[in-house]
């Protein structure tokens, strides 16, 4: 296994924010750094991480093969599937979308992604 480490994305527990094991990425799920910002706001922010990651690993958004994205209510679903497609494009992974009670530190999703390694 190989441990992938992304400057300016610092795990606030006890994991790492990808690791790569028999040719497949498994991100951690991420949350957006600034938590006063509006679902649009941290979407934005949870994917730019995931894209960094993903670099990181030397994969692209098109390698993603799966997604789950965790909200704390299904009103935010229409927002979080908008950014979600703008930011995939014409790629489609296979996706989850989980509406949650609430989420860490008051986050308005939380997304993790599982990828083709290179």
């Amino acid at each position: 296994m190989k441990e992938i480490h992304v400057d300016g994305i610092v795990p606030a527990g006890h994991y790492v924010p990808a690791i790569v094991s028999n040719g497949t990425l498994y991100i951690s799920g991420q949350l957006a750094d600034d938590f006063k910002l509006d679902m649009t706001g941290q979407m934005a922010e949870v994917l730019s991480k995931i894209d960094r990651i993903l670099t990181a690993a030397g994969c692209t958004r098109s390698d993603v093969a799966m997604c789950t994205v965790y909200i704390p209510d299904i009103r935010f679903w229409d927002l979080a599937n908008c950014a979600y497609s703008a930011f995939f494009g014409t790629h489609k992974p296979a996706r989850v979308i989980v509406p949650t009670r609430e989420l860490h530190h008051g986050a308005l999703v939380e997304i993790s992604a599982v990828a083709e390694a290179h």
